[in-house]
């Protein structure tokens, strides 16, 4: 029998995280991974997702060159090749990550583990007996009645990652950032894309503004949606919308959340990341290991949200449509209002600020660099910065940035 002061189920961003930190304070510390390390943010979500939307990208532009006075005749797409590109870097950044575990003095065992008891973990035939153990054993793509995946052509995230050839249709299940993004990313490589929302609005977790823009940029992509809709049947490869449409894509891709990984019957006093049944985001699991390995807390009401893609979309905080009337000022500013939109063709979106009592507390963000500007706005908010301190701050130009700035001086 093996002995360790913390035992991880799970080498996913809440597991790696705790372990690396654990071991840093001078823990010994043991991790378990029944894939690979870096779970489904590294292997099958954050990361080979944004590799693919970025070749997308480059693709949508390089088609679109002329307007530049760039001359790219014929271009062409070997999607072969963009799934071989998506590997190597998954590959690169998992080999890194396990060199650091290895190097914080991690002891990384690979296999299934089981919890014998609250501090016994079973692996590979062998014992390992643990002060205190954690369980991160992340989520899966959840599944719906009518709708389970086949592998073929009702796909979940993971399948939609590993084509080698493109379809010349899909119907999207589902319009969270996970439908947002690969909608994108088809809609770039030239695929016919539709999406279906139970939903009012596309995107239903975010401000109504954002929805509402989301929706506006859909239909400039010819990106087609259907609200307050879903799939009420499946017959020979035709989907039957609650609407009374008929829809005839080459394959399906339900992206309708992820659920909680939980294969254990002894109850585990802690459990981090996706198994815990929370927010469901690599940054939140991460920070929840910090803080129970390091102590180092964050506020839960606080964890900024991204959706990936051009432009990109982020907010934190609360939403207008959650605030009394009366109660808040806002200001929203259109990106085209900003120099440096304009000098990279980026000009759609735009900034909105909500407050109350001289602070920030909402940011809604459709914008080139959103990911960023938005952790700029939560800086302030967590740090309790007023808004009359905040116009004291010098905002370069020309900067999406400066849109921040601009925004305080239009709260009314």
């Amino acid at each position: 029998m093996q002995e360790y002061d913390l035992g991880i189920i799970g080498g996913g961003p809440a597991g790696y995280t705790a372990a690396i930190h654990g071991a840093l304070g001078g823990q010994s510390v043991v991790m378990f991974e029944k894939d690979c390390v870096g779970g489904t943010c590294l292997n099958r979500g954050c990361i080979p997702t944004k590799a693919i939307m970025h070749i997308s990208e480059v693709y949508e532009e390089m088609k679109n060159s002329a307007k530049y006075g760039i001359s790219a005749e014929n271009v062409g797409l070997d999607y072969k090749k963009v799934i071989e590109k998506k590997d190597e870097i998954v590959s690169k950044l998992r080999k890194s990550l396990e060199l650091t575990l290895k190097n914080s003095g991690v002891s990384t065992v690979i296999g299934e583990a089981v919890l014998q008891d609250k501090d016994e973990i079973l692996c590979n035939g062998e014992i390992y007996k643990c002060k205190k153990v954690i369980v991160a054993t992340g989520a899966k793509p959840r599944q719906i009645k009518g709708l389970e995946f086949d592998h073929k052509f009702i796909l979940s995230s993971d399948d939609i990652l590993n084509l080698t050839e493109l379809p010349k249709s899909i119907l999207i299940v589902g319009s969270g950032a996970i439908g947002i993004e690969w909608a994108r990313i088809f809609s770039n490589f030239g695929v016919e894309v539709s999406v279906v929302e139970m939903a009012e609005h596309l995107v239903p977790l975010a401000d109504i503004e954002v929805s509402k823009r989301v929706e506006r940029i859909f239909k400039t992509k010819k990106i087609k949606f259907y609200l307050n809709n879903c799939i009420e049947k499946i017959t020979d490869k035709k989907a039957v919308l609650k609407s009374g449409e008929t829809l005839e894509p080459e394959c399906i891709l339900v992206a309708v959340g992820r659920e909680a990984v939980s294969e254990f019957e002894i109850n585990c006093e802690c459990v981090l990341g996706d198994a815990c049944g929370k927010i469901q985001l690599a940054h939140f699991a991460s920070k929840q290991a910090l803080e129970e390995v390091s102590g180092v807390k964050f506020d839960k009401n606080l964890v900024p949200c991204v959706i990936y893609g051009t432009p990109e979309i982020a907010w934190v905080g609360k939403r207008e449509q959650d605030l009394e009337e009366g109660t808040y000022k806002k200001s929203s500013l259109l990106i085209s209002a900003l120099g440096k939109a304009h000098c990279d063709d980026c000009t759609e979106g735009f900034i909105k600020i909500l407050s109350q009592d001289d602070k920030i507390v909402g940011a809604h963000i459709v914008s080139k660099e959103a990911s960023s500007l938005v952790q700029q706005v939560l800086i302030a908010m967590q740090n309790d910065i007023s808004i009359e301190k905040l116009k004291e701050v010098c905002f370069a130009h020309p900067t999406y940035s400066e849109g921040i700035f601009e925004s305080l001086f239009r709260l009314s």
